[in-house]
């Protein structure tokens, strides 16, 4: 091995060194921030809304944004991120890259876990290794495999034993990981929850309830005090973690909100010190609240797919009616007249915001609206569908009031412009998870927020071995272009034709491209608005004194 080291920066280096000052031991009503001079609340807590109750909090089982943020604050992994999004250390202080770029070895500090057990290679081994077992049915283990480990897909695919996949403890402070080919952005990939360590005895003692609060032994930030599924999740100080000399929040709170109005209220009432700005009225927020109200690009896209699995309906075979529906759809009227907050209208299904990512010119998107409405009457026309003999199907989304309004919106469209008869129907998002994953739907609302910041970790999506490809849709060009631009030197090139596959095709109904549409109490700081990843981590907010 050569000594190829990462590429953090100097100053996220000295992360723990300097900053001598334990908050803990010091009284709140005099603390100041040690860099910026702010005096502090003497209440260090942090209340904001969640959405929905988090089905697990196990990292190889946990899937969706809120979900991972509550794991980022339970458990660390190789790397972070800073408030930009670029790497830095987590339990790992650096690594070395081997010559021919395939062997990554990971330097860790001498942590421990919330029980005083130490934080060894061994717990990366034995997670990752569990990530891609196919009896842990990790929803992610499809990732794993992405993240080109040696063997990762004869293990998930194959049955080969898991103890083959490319990771050794060399010792144990230092981890060995082997890849099939190289993958300039493999180190982005270790900040993603599913690679973050689990305890092994507690998982081998407790099962499934092993990250109940009275069981969980994590290594993060914070510890699970409190977890009541639709209602609460409480995460208090870790005084083990190791940068806990520069963790300043003591107590973090998400209470389950479904309605984002009355999250709203409630934040207006003090009682949240973050929220989500509902639909349409970011505007008037920002009118009222300047320094509270927040919109800014996020790495995030938002899609209905069709099941165009062997259970979906007949009608989505066939390309003609995909493309009426898309092109149907106003994309403007729904960012500018329903949503408000700065979204951008979609015709691809990579945000411009992907790091290297350049947008493709794709037919559609060059049209005026009245060029695609009138394409989309002709094409359903073509396919035998009409005002007179309309198109009928369900569409699915998860209970949210935005989500109601963009489906009611979107039905509202293919009524007037194509007699189309869309029936809606909300789930909660455990139901909602489920039943997408068992194709037992026909159109359904999806979304995606990029695992790291390069354009593969969207169109990954839509080969036919990722695990969130619902809609099942199977292109084999699709799939060479996408394992090729893996160790392209121009893979742009592969990007582009996968995206003009997708117009082409249109597997799924691109819609917007997010932006964080927050309410953010002026108090709160540290939130890492420019990190369009939105990485978040509890431990770097801080409260000011009013």
């Amino acid at each position: 091995m050569i000594g190829n080291k990462n590429n953090f920066k100097k100053v996220a280096m000295i992360a723990a060194i300097g900053a001598a000052t334990t908050f803990a031991s010091m009284s709140a009503f005099s603390a100041t921030h040690p860099k910026t001079g702010e005096e502090l609340a003497a209440d260090q807590s942090y209340t904001y809304r969640l959405p929905d109750g988090i089905p697990s909090l196990d990292p190889q089982l946990v899937e969706g944004v809120e979900s991972s943020i509550i794991v980022r604050d339970l458990f660390e992994g190789l790397l972070n991120q800073d408030d930009l999004g670029n790497n830095i250390p987590g339990v790992a202080t650096s690594f070395d890259l081997s010559a021919d770029k395939k062997t990554y070895t990971f330097h860790l500090r001498k942590s421990i876990w919330s029980n005083g057990d130490p934080v060894t290679a061994h717990d990366f081994v034995y997670s990752w290794r569990r990530a891609v077992d196919p009896k842990t049915a990790s929803p992610y283990s499809w990732y794993m495999e992405m993240m080109s480990l040696k063997n990762g897909a004869a293990i998930t695919k194959d049955g080969m034993d898991s103890k083959e996949l490319g990771v050794k403890a060399i010792d144990d402070y230092t981890f060995e990981v082997t890849l099939d080919a190289p993958l300039p952005y493999f180190p982005s990939m270790v900040t993603h929850t599913t690679t973050f360590p689990s305890h092994q005895a507690t998982v081998e003692k407790f099962g499934k309830d092993w990250t109940r609060p009275k069981n969980i032994v994590g290594n993060g930030a914070y510890i699970l005090t409190n977890w009541t599924l639709k209602e609460k999740n409480v995460r208090e100080r870790n005084t083990k973690y190791w940068d806990n000399a520069n963790t300043i929040l003591n107590k973090v709170t998400a209470l389950v909100i479904n309605d984002e109005n009355q999250a709203l209220i409630r934040f207006k009432a003090g009682d949240l010190d973050k929220t989500e700005i509902p639909a349409g009225q970011y505007p008037a927020m920002n009118k009222s609240n300047p320094g509270e109200a927040f919109s800014f690009p996020r790495l995030c896209n938002y899609y209905y797919t069709f099941n165009l699995s062997e259970s979906g309906p007949e009608a989505f075979k066939d390309v003609r009616v995909r493309k009426a529906l898309s092109y149907a759809l106003d994309r403007n009227v729904i960012v500018k007249n329903v949503l408000k907050g700065g979204q951008f209208p979609a015709y691809t299904f990579t945000p411009a915001a992907t790091a290297g990512f350049e947008v493709p010119e794709v037919a559609y998107a060059t049209w005026t609206q009245k060029e695609r409405d009138a394409k989309a009457v002709a094409l359903l026309a073509e396919a035998g569908f009409s005002k007179s003999n309309p198109l009928k199907f369900d569409m699915i989304y998860n209970t949210d009031e935005a989500h109601k309004k963009i489906a009611t919106v979107i039905s509202q469209m293919w009524k007037q412009k194509l007699g189309v008869n869309a029936v809606l129907a909300n789930q909660e998002w455990k139901t909602f998870l489920e039943t997408r994953k068992k194709q037992d739907f026909e159109l359904a609302r999806g979304a995606w927020c990029g695992d790291y910041n390069e354009a593969s970790t969207f169109l990954d999506l839509v080969t036919t071995q990722a695990g969130y490809n619902h809609g099942k849709w199977v292109n084999t060009e699709v799939d060479e272009l996408m394992n090729a631009a893996k160790t392209s030197a121009t893979p742009n090139v592969n990007y582009t034709r996968v995206e003009q596959i997708m117009a082409d095709e249109m597997p799924v109904i691109p819609i917007y491209h997010y932006t964080g549409i927050y309410m953010i109490r002026d108090t709160l700081k540290g939130w890492p608005i420019k990190n369009v990843q939105q990485t978040i981590y509890s431990r770097t907010f801080y409260k000011t004194a009013k």
